[in-house]
This record gives structure tokens, C-alpha cells and sequence, in this order.
């Protein structure tokens, strides 16, 4: 699960901003309406769901890129060379170009706390620091320093939970994080960590091999079935499997995340799908099915594993090729889990609705006026009552979110006309 993330100088983030699933201590009687909107660690109550609401280029986005690129760079920095020149950009006034970029997320992983940060440049690791609470007080497993010295002993210093650690600090260039090193090098908290962020972080809806997708689909057929019919679909049973060939490794853009249904399943993978009126009439899942019921299907596919084994899903612009009643269903299937997260961007303005979602579960971005990304919660509008019109205020533009368009027929007019 996350606590808290905060990333700065990515794309257009330029000052910290910070998103934390950790619940406020809301009173209100529409907040404690909404218990399934949360989950309790020991003393603390997370946050299900956050949704990021924004103008168009205020940012949201790229929140949600530097995240996956972040979390990314965990589980391929590895295989980095010396000429490796990382795939994202530091905001691009101010020289800001020329500053450090960074990340810090705090998350729990098998029941303990940790903290874990790391700086960067678009050639180079500056800083990366592990820490953890294996009894409520923090503790350090790591700390990097690349700006200390010349040699490693300078560089490093160390707790006592990593088994010569020295062995992976000499194998670890600045291009390389240390804990994907020592996941490498068979550390046990380096594999925990790695695999927290490849296996618990899903960072897109396609987020499986081929062979992974034909495995979970078989696994989770009936509920697969089940949940696309509740989403009023009238499929009726899913049929797949596999072409026999060579399987392909597929690598998303660490950026962006970006993989289609196309590149994984194509030529790998046959699926076939039977509808209500026709129970034995087979349709080519690919071609034959709508966009939305393709997408339908590896949401529903992601979702269950998501949530039924406690991770954390990130998706930007959960809207795109969905009903708002599909999207309603995906927020309510979070919160009929145990302790699944989901992240999300949005424009559908439906769910600023504080009978279903807390104002500590809404978050806003901005563009500034040096063109940087402001990030801030609805939590922080003390004045904001619970029995206003959340809505109607976000598009009178009470939250600054929005875009303001000159859209009068005479400017209009004159964009046709103007020679």
C-alpha cells in the first residue's frame, strides 16, 4: 500500500507536490457516511481512491508520468550502460534543467513502513536513501550520496539489514539505483523492495505478457465473466488461448507506460467471446469487438488481480472509452476490497460528489503563472462545506482547475474569418 508520494522538477512539476493516501481527520456526516472509502494500519486510516482533476496541460498527467517513471526506473536502472540518458525532462524554466530532480515515496510492504528517495539528473543518480519502522521508529538501511567523495566508503553508509553491502556499492554505477543492484545481487531487501515496485505498483492497465494475461484470465475466468456482466455487458463467457509462438518481450515506455492490447496479444494470443443472443457464435475478440469492450476486459482483468491481492493501480484519464456508470463500478470494486489503491486522473466531473467521496479523496492541479503544476487537495478549502454543490463551484472555477475559454460568437467569429 502507499502513504505518501512526492516528486519534484519533473516535466512541469517544478516545487514538490505531494499526494498522500493518508485520510484527514474528516467529522463531517458525508465523511462518516463513506467507511468502505477506507482502510485502517494500525493506527492510521489510508485513503481506497484519489482522483486528480484539472484543466487540460495544468499537469495531472504528468504527475502520473513522473510517478511511472519514478517507480519504473526501480525495476530497470540495472540495465543501464554508460550512455544511458533517462527518459523523462526537468522543468524547462528557471534552469531548472540544471537542478536535481526527485522522488520520495513512503508505502508498506509485508506489514512494515518504509521510506524510500532518490535524486537524479537526465545523466546520472545524485542521492537514494532506504529507511523503514521495524518497530515504529525509523531506521536506515541505506543512504547514497554521490556529491560526498570520490570513493564508495564516502559515498555510502549503511544500517545492519543488507549482508555485504560494500560488494553492491562497488557494482553500482551513478547510472544504476543501489536497490535494483542488490535485488540483482540476490539481497533480500533489495528483492523485497524491486518487487513491491514490479509486482504491488501496477502502473497501467496493460500491465501483463501475453502469457501472463491468458493465465490470469483462465485463473479468474467466472469473476472476469461476472464483473463484465455487472458492467452490463452481454458477454457471456471468454474463450483464450495460446498461438504456440515465440513469445516476444514487450517493453512499455518507461515515460508514459504506453502498451497496446494489439502489441501484447496480437499473434500470441487467440480469444474468442460468446454473447446472450448466440451462445455458440464466436466473435474475434480483436477485431470483432467494440473499443469499449476490449478496453472493458483488461480493465476487469487488471482490476481483479488488483484488488484481490491488495495492490495499487495508476491509470490517467480513467474516463477515456468509458461510461461513467463503468467508472463508478471501478471506484465502488476498490472499495469493496480490503486495502487495494487506485490513482487516477479525471475530467468527468460526476464524481465530485462529496455523498461518495471524501474531500481529503479529491485532489486538483493548476498551471502557475511561471507554467509549473500545482497540486492541492479540496481538504485544503476549509471554508468548503460539505452540503455546497462540489460540482457546480468546480466548473464556476472555485478550485482554479479549470480552463477558462473565450468561446463568445464573435471571438469565434473571428478565428474562422481572420485572413
Amino acid at each position: 500500500m502507499v502513504l505518501e508520494i512526492r516528486i519534484s522538477n519533473f516535466f512541469s512539476i517544478k516545487a514538490p507536490v505531494t499526494i498522500d493516501f493518508r485520510a484527514a481527520n474528516l467529522k463531517s456526516a458525508n465523511a462518516r457516511a463513506l467507511p468502505n472509502n477506507l482502510f485502517q494500519f494500525k493506527n492510521t486510516q489510508i485513503l481506497k481512491t484519489l482522483t486528480i482533476y484539472g484543466a487540460n496541460a495544468s499537469g495531472k498527467s504528468n504527475i502520473i508520468k513522473a510517478i511511472r517513471f519514478c517507480n519504473a526506473l526501480v525495476f530497470e536502472s540495472h540495465h543501464h550502460n554508460e550512455d544511458t540518458i533517462y527518459n523523462f525532462q526537468p522543468f524547462k524554466f528557471d534552469a531548472c534543467n540544471k537542478k536535481p530532480s526527485s522522488y520520495f515515496i513512503r508505502f508498506i510492504s509485508n506489514g512494515i513502513e518504509f521510506e524510500y528517495a532518490f535524486s537524479l539528473t537526465r545523466e546520472k543518480i545524485l542521492t537514494e536513501s532506504l529507511h523503514y519502522y521495524p518497530k515504529g521508529r525509523i531506521k536506515e538501511i541505506f543512504t547514497r550520496d554521490e556529491r560526498l567523495g570520490k570513493t564508495k566508503k564516502e559515498k555510502y553508509s549503511f544500517g545492519d539489514q543488507i549482508k555485504r553491502p560494500m560488494d553492491v556499492a562497488d557494482n553500482t554505477s551513478d547510472k544504476t539505483l543501489y536497490i535494483s543492484r542488490a535485488s540483482q545481487m540476490d539481497r533480500e531487501i533489495g528483492k523485497e523492495i524491486f518487487n513491491y515496485f514490479h509486482k504491488q505498483f501496477i502502473l497501467n492497465y496493460i500491465g501483463f505478457g501475453a502469457s501472463a494475461i491468458e493465465t490470469l484470465t483462465n485463473k479468474n475466468k467466472k469473476q472476469l465473466i461476472e464483473a463484465i456482466k455487472i458492467a452490463d455487458s452481454d458477454i457471456i463467457d471468454v474463450s483464450i488461448k495460446s498461438l504456440k509462438r515465440p513469445g516476444k518481450h514487450f517493453k512499455a515506455d518507461a515515460k508514459t507506460m504506453t502498451l497496446s492490447v494489439e502489441d501484447v496479444v496480437q499473434d500470441y494470443l487467440q480469444i474468442k467471446t460468446f454473447h446472450k443472443a448466440s451462445p455458440t457464435t464466436a466473435f474475434d475478440f480483436l477485431t470483432e469487438e467494440s473499443q469499449g469492450t476490449i478496453k472493458l476486459f483488461f480493465i476487469m482483468l487488471t482490476i481483479l488481480d488488483v484488488v484481490k491481492n491488495n495492490k495499487v493501480l495508476l491509470i490517467d484519464e480513467i474516463e477515456d472509452s468509458l461510461h461513467p456508470e463503468i467508472i463508478e463500478y471501478i471506484f465502488n470494486f476498490f472499495n469493496a476490497g480490503q486495502s487495494a489503491q487506485l490513482l487516477c486522473t479525471t475530467h468527468n466531473t460526476r464524481f465530485l460528489n462529496l455523498k461518495e467521496f471524501r474531500k481529503d479523496q479529491i485532489y486538483f492541479t493548476n498551471k502557475k503563472s511561471d507554467g509549473s503544476t500545482d497540486l492541492y487537495s479540496l481538504y485544503d478549502y476549509n471554508d468548503f462545506r460539505d452540503t455546497m454543490d462540489l460540482e457546480k463551484a468546480y466548473l464556476q472555477g472555485r478550485f482554479d482547475a479549470i480552463p477558462f475559454v473565450n468561446d463568445t460568437s464573435e471571438k469565434i467569429k473571428t478565428l474562422i474569418h481572420d485572413e
